[in-house]
């Protein structure tokens, strides 16, 4: 097998496939003589703790794990497995062959039959980490920890045990933020990730393979680094890592990465691996983006995401000889301005070649998507350009993926106006279908909006099979906390009780 495709990049232990290939966070600690002195946020909205820009002479790593260990957490997720209709197994990640491999059973038929007879029962999806940002029970931990757990448990160094409530994610960075009701809890004051050096001493703390309270250590080996671009693979989000050569392992997604003078500055989320284990790399989301992502959560219960609204690509030797570029060797090359967007109001233009935006350089486009994932809607940056090989400045008010500035929110399934349960065993086999989701009362709202009368069953959401009103929720949300800039609607198939075939496209835009 060709060695590229060996290598891959790992989503952290949380999921069914993380026994597979898992994505982890460990724990970091700093030295000094003295803890970091915390000081109240200075940005408004914030509502962690920040460090004070106070020097430190490390001599060694223990200060800084005994300052940091107890403020981190273990992440515990649980489901129950549904009863999904016959035929579709495929809508159940417990009916995969792999999920009672890696966490047990006999294998034997007549065993499944009868789980298939008794009532599902709760099972641990996985295990991660987590940070806590405030007194009062904020945590921040990946996206991929959280994702499709119905309970979270999470337990602190000192054995306290929490069960967590979500407050958001986003997909998109990989950040969650959960909060427990607790006071007085231990924080880790967050360090700004910009001020780091290549070769400066990091610590990561976590819980690999449940080892609670481990502190790992390493360098940072890279800054602004892109995984998608080393294992040629599609990009599933932004991506501008820290990336180190501290030992991180399967259970350490969303642990902290810590300076050596017990400052987070990043959020462990991925390891570059042939194994699924450690073997040499891990990556790390900066404390830059992860202050703007768990602001913006509590705030509005969804990211602020800003847009340019540009095609690009990174400018490499060759295209800059196939398009005379001769002033810049590096930078983001503009392939297409869009319609209605920041750039094409700033006059920005295809050939256009960025090279730094709010002061920060943007040499390639990590460096560009972590820049703009610090800004909001409306902010307003300067940026710098050239154009037929002459360097320009621009002003540019960033708006969000609807092409406004307006503040996004939180969708509620609520607004979809209607009343749904799943199908029944008569009315699915007398339309002889496997699956189904009925809408039993239409009232005000977005399903009234489109068309869609009471009786209609519903049978696809986006191309995917529905059959219980939780799944219609779990899309609905999916959709909502979606800021990739796609248009926010369902496309939804099914039937009526007559046997008509419909299909529906649902707005879901403010």
């Amino acid at each position: 097998m060709n060695s590229i495709l060996k290598t891959s990049l790992i989503a952290s232990g949380v999921a069914i496939a993380s026994s597979l290939a898992t994505v982890f966070a460990v724990g970091s600690t700093n030295s000094g003589s003295s803890v970091p002195t915390l000081t109240a946020p200075s940005n408004s909205g914030a509502f962690y703790t920040v460090a004070a820009e106070v020097p430190a002479e490390p001599s060694d790593f223990v200060d800084a794990a005994e300052s940091t260990v107890n403020g981190v957490v273990s992440i515990k997720s649980y489901a129950t497995p549904r009863a999904y209709a016959q035929n579709s197994p495929e809508a159940s990640p417990f009916s995969d062959p792999l999920f009672e491999f890696f966490f047990g059973g006999n294998g034997n038929r007549q065993r499944r039959q009868q789980q298939q007879q008794e009532q599902p029962r709760e099972r641990q999806l996985g295990l991660g980490s987590g940070v806590i940002l405030s007194k009062d029970g904020y945590i921040v931990t990946n996206h991929h920890v959280i994702d499709g757990a119905e309970r979270l448990d999470v337990t602190l160094n000192d054995n306290r045990n929490f069960t967590a409530t979500v407050i958001g994610s986003d997909p998109t960075t990989d950040l969650a933020l959960i909060k427990i009701e607790a006071d007085d809890l231990h924080v880790i004051p967050i360090g700004n990730s910009e001020d780091i050096r290549v070769g400066e001493w990091v610590l990561a703390v976590g819980n690999p393979f449940g080892f609670t309270s481990t502190v790992t250590k390493g360098i940072v080996s890279a800054k602004a680094r892109n995984v998608s671009a080393l294992t040629h693979g599609a990009s599933n989000g932004i991506e501008s890592f820290i990336q180190t050569d501290a030992a991180v392992n399967p259970g350490n997604s969303g642990g902290a990465l810590v300076n050596l003078r017990g400052e987070l500055v990043g959020i462990n989320a991925a390891i570059y691996s042939h194994t699924g284990n450690f073997a040499g790399y891990s990556f790390a989301i900066p404390t830059s983006i992860v202050k703007k992502v768990v602001t913006d959560i509590k705030q509005y219960g969804t990211v602020q995401r800003a847009f340019l609204g540009i095609g690009f690509s990174e400018l490499t030797p060759e295209l800059a000889k196939e398009k005379g570029i001769t002033a810049v060797n590096s930078g983001i090359y503009v392939g297409r301005v869009e319609d209605c967007s920041a750039a094409f109001e700033a006059g920005l233009k295809e050939g256009d070649v960025i090279t730094a935006i709010g002061g920060a350089a943007t040499g390639n486009t990590a460096q560009l998507q972590e820049e703009i994932a610090k800004l909001r809607p409306g902010d307003k940056v300067e940026v710098v350009y050239y154009r037929d090989n002459k360097r320009e400045t621009t002003t540019v008010t960033l708006r969000n993926s609807a092409g406004n500035t307006s503040v996004t929110r939180a969708g509620n399934v609520a607004e979809l106006g209607c009343t749904l349960k799943a199908a029944d065993k008569e009315l699915l086999q007398k339309h002889e279908l496997s699956n189904g989701v009925h809408v039993t009362e239409i009232t005000d709202g977005k399903f009234k909006n489109a068309g869609i009368k009471a009786g209609f069953i519903i049978l696809d959401i986006n191309n995917s099979r529905v059959s219980s009103p939780e799944d219609v929720q779990k899309i609905y949300r999916a959709i909502m906390s979606d800021t990739s800039g796609y248009d926010k609607v369902m496309f939804i198939t099914g039937i009526y009780p007559g046997g008509r075939k419909v299909y529906y496209a649902v707005d879901l835009a403010d």
